[in-house]
């Protein structure tokens, strides 16, 4: 199983971007795809995320600014960011946790973080 990350990059304060993550292999069920975001020399902080039948949740620091959908045939989520700050400056991570099977048939559980995408707003 891969998981590919994609878009980020710069915006003025009010702009907007959008993340997408899209998981790919022998996938049985996705469970869980999230977007977690990083400050410097901080932890990371989950931002959103996304299980499939459209069930979102989002943190207080960006509900009302930031929405997270899935497209589950495609086994992607896309968290699109409105009304950028400057704080939201970060490198954004994803990750998605679900069932695969492997070579031999078995089926088995993974949890794969994305490759982090720079976020930056400028004021």
């Amino acid at each position: 199983v891969q998981l590919q990350a994609s878009g980020g990059g710069l915006a003025q304060a009010g702009g907007s971007l959008r993340l997408s993550c899209a998981a790919s292999g022998t996938i049985v069920s996705l469970t869980r795809m999230g977007f977690y975001r990083q400050f410097p020399g901080e932890g990371r902080e989950l931002v959103a995320t996304y299980t499939s039948g459209d069930i979102a949740w989002l943190a207080d620091s960006v509900k009302g600014r930031f929405t997270i959908s899935g497209d589950d045939a495609k086994n992607t989520a896309y968290l699109r960011m409105n009304s950028l700050k400057p704080e939201d400056t970060a490198v954004y991570y994803c990750k998605a946790d679900g069932d695969y099977r492997n070579e031999r048939g078995e089926v088995g559980v993974f949890h794969l973080w994305g490759q982090g995408t720079q976020v930056t707003v400028s004021s």
